[in-house]
């Protein structure tokens, strides 16, 4: 009875799905995202600007040596040392002075198709159609080939974005409070931290924040303009009254003006008011909480976040709670293909926006007709792609994230499409996060893992082991708000 049910749940859920479910989203949704995050290309000459319309992937064709295009398979691929890759085309439209010029659709570059998805052949061929095309009918896909080698992207296991974790830590003989939180927006990623010294001060750290800010002017220039409103903000608890009271001796801001004022002074020391007015704002706006917003509208609702920051601080100090376990998997999230792809895609169309904006730049410069086609190099953003799979060097300097893809048997193909790698370092010890922790049961496989440095950091998903996609929250608070659950927005 129990192989009947794993052989059914493992043909309705192959033991590639997470990838294939995981490329298909990025192809099907984020790549178009992206495009409209990016919106439009700003250029340095005045009243010029190019506006990004709708992206096309085509499925992977050939350019032979006599112009003609056709499809290729992926065993074409292999034998002639070509990459499998799909053609990007984007709307682009020149508008100069407000006015848009013309529209047409160009080829911006290309993206490495995963075997088996959606914009792959084999995705809809029968078996012998398989057999016919050389391919293995066992063959599970989930992996690319780059100059005709087979690389697979491996999986990658990190602290889960947006969420906070609370440690103790000692400094001193005495124990400090860390409140963290990586908060994602887009491409963006701030590494949040609030600390709560042993006396009871509250100390915020955001990037581009100055040092040793503490909390109560932060909170003050977030729109709690009085102290009266800091105290409403929090739950009527002793030590958190306690608390606050310290912080507010210890940093005399009246209201919002003075506050934002005050953190001016700390980050544009010696220029003119207005002047740090504007950058304390623009920090606390682009900075601090960004997945909450960044606009004027989203800073109450960072106050009121940081005020819980501070009260779950404040728990765990006085023993009320405990800290988190960082090594819990409720606060580890698992990058797969799609995410991947999506960081390698932002960083390839960031090339390719720079280098529009040059070739712009090069048409002023020699007084020729402006055209978009003349404008665009496909190679701008194709080669760094390329670079990155070829090598695995990724986004954000790290290594071994595409692999050649081990092909000693079967079952070692399969066992490196399950892989899961931590982003730790291999040659210090990290104990805790070696060790087998009890919420890897029915997810993480707890005997295959390797000998000497990389034990407990290389890991491999369980068999019944399924990763879902992320969704959009709306659709998710909507399904809740039909079985009464209601939101403060």
């Amino acid at each position: 009875m129990t192989w009947e049910a794993a052989e059914a749940f493992l043909k309705e859920n192959t033991l590639v799905k997470q990838h294939l479910d995981s490329y298909n989203h990025f192809a099907d949704r984020k790549i178009q995202k992206i495009i409209d995050e990016v919106g439009e290309i700003e250029s340095h000459q005045e009243g010029i600007k190019i506006k990004l319309g709708k992206v096309r992937v085509e499925k992977p064709r050939i350019l032979e040596a006599d112009g003609s295009k056709r499809k290729i398979l992926p065993m074409e691929a292999r034998l002639r040392n070509r990459s499998y890759v799909a053609q990007v085309f984007l709307e682009m439209g020149l508008v100069q002075d407000g006015i848009e010029k013309q529209t047409e659709e160009v080829f911006i570059g290309e993206l490495p198709v995963m075997l088996k998805s959606t914009l792959c052949y084999l995705g809809e061929v029968t078996g012998d159609e398989l057999i016919e095309a050389g391919e293995d009918i066992q063959d599970p896909g989930g992996y690319f080939i780059i100059n005709g080698s087979e690389r697979v992207l491996v999986s990658i296991e990190d602290l889960a974005p947006n969420r906070v974790i609370l440690s103790k830590e000692k400094r001193s003989g005495k124990d400090v409070v860390m409140v963290r939180i990586f908060s994602v927006k887009d491409s963006f990623r701030a590494k949040i931290g609030l600390e709560r010294k042993p006396e009871g001060l509250f100390y915020v750290s955001f990037p581009a924040s100055p040092k040793n800010l503490n909390m109560v002017p932060v909170l003050k220039a977030l729109g709690l303009s009085s102290d009266n409103d800091v105290f409403k903000a929090f739950h009527d608890q002793p030590e958190i009254i306690n608390d606050l009271l310290l912080n507010m001796e210890a940093v005399s801001v009246k209201n919002t003006d003075e506050a934002i004022d005050y953190i001016g002074k700390r980050v544009a020391a010696g220029q003119p008011e207005e002047y740090r007015k504007t950058r304390a704002l623009q920090i606390l706006d682009n900075y601090l909480l960004p997945h909450i917003g960044i606009n004027e509208e989203s800073r109450i609702k960072k106050a009121y976040f940081l005020c819980r920051m501070v009260e779950k601080a404040t728990a765990v100090a006085s023993g009320k709670r405990d800290e988190d376990d960082k090594d819990h998997y409720a606060n580890k999230r698992v990058k797969l293909s799609g995410m991947l792809m999506d960081e390698l895609f932002r960083y390839g169309l960031s090339y390719f926006v720079k280098d529009v904006n040059y070739q712009i730049d090069r048409v002023f410069a020699r007084g020729k007709k402006l055209q978009i086609k003349t404008l665009v190099r496909p190679d701008a953003m194709t080669d760094r792609i390329r670079y990155a799979m070829a090598t695995g060097n990724w986004v954000g300097g790290r290594t071994g994230v595409s692999q050649l893809l081990d092909r000693t048997t079967y079952l070692s193909a399969l066992s490196h499409l399950r892989r899961v790698i931590s982003p730790l370092s291999k040659v210090h010890p990290h104990f805790e996060a070696r060790d087998l922790h009890p919420t890897h049961w029915g997810k993480i496989d707890p005997n295959e893992t390797p000998e000497g440095q990389s034990c407990g950091l290389v890991k491999n998903f369980a068999l019944g082991t399924i990763v879902t996609s992320d969704y959009p929250e709306e659709k998710v608070e909507e399904a809740l708000e039909k079985l009464g659950v209601s939101f403060k927005r």
